[in-house]
């Protein structure tokens, strides 16, 4: 499935993640992907804006991952998560890009 009028690449399937930073370091967890938003080079709102498109086409339960360069990104995603109650199951810090893995409610 491909949003229309973006570049977000969307695919299915269950990927190997690192846990955070904080806990071992060789350890992974799966994480059932429904859907992958490339925002790299996007600033806000245009990140969480590909996010909320994402959601709207998506199940309860279903996970989506977002990939962003956007410093601030993990506030917007943070507050948005808070005020829709979508989780962030796993955020990953990358160099510039930030990784968000959010299952919707």
């Amino acid at each position: 499935m491909l949003f229309q009028g973006f570049a977000d690449v969307v695919m299915s399937g269950i990927i190997s993640v690192p846990v955070s930073k904080s806990r071992e370091k060789h350890c992974k967890v799966m994480i059932e992907v429904s859907v992958e938003v490339d925002a790299s080079g996007l600033n806000c709102p245009l990140p969480l804006l590909r996010l909320k498109k994402a959601l709207q086409s998506m199940h309860s339960g279903e996970v989506v991952r977002v990939i962003a360069t956007d410093p601030a990104a993990h506030l917007d995603f943070g507050v948005y998560s808070e005020q829709t109650g979508n989780r962030i199951v796993e955020f990953l810090q990358e160099s510039e890009r930030q990784i968000f893995y959010i299952k919707k409610k």
